[in-house]
């Protein structure tokens, strides 16, 4: 019986920890819509603390929101280098398809000129 209550309490406490990394990451884009990157960074490094168990599946989006703040802070090589750090890292991910479309938008206004392999 104890063994049935401890399980329960460590799979609530679990539950907790991932409604918290999830407030972080919804506070962390409703800052980024009022233009607050500071808070963006504030939320995101919560979360990524939140998350450090499970890193691999919320880093990407972690990522690529950092790279859009660095963007709109006018930090366009910051932007760049976090993106593709989400290409090299995070292949298969949508955050890396979507990073990839960020780059390419980057090279089209001349902020970033991707490296001749």
């Amino acid at each position: 019986m104890k063994r049935t209550g401890m399980f329960l309490l460590l799979v609530s406490l679990a539950g907790c920890a991932s409604q918290n990394h999830d407030s972080d990451i919804n506070n962390a884009y409703k800052a980024y819509a009022r233009d607050n990157c500071e808070q963006v960074y504030l939320h995101l490094s919560s979360a990524e603390r939140r998350s450090r168990y499970r890193a691999h599946q919320r880093q990407p989006e972690v990522s690529l929101l950092r790279g859009l703040c660095l963007e709109r802070q006018g930090l366009y090589l910051d932007a760049a280098q976090t993106y593709d750090y989400l290409q090299e890292y995070y292949p298969q991910s949508e955050y890396s398809y979507r990073a990839s479309a960020r780059l390419e938008t980057l090279r089209q206004l001349g902020h970033y000129q991707p490296a001749i392999n």
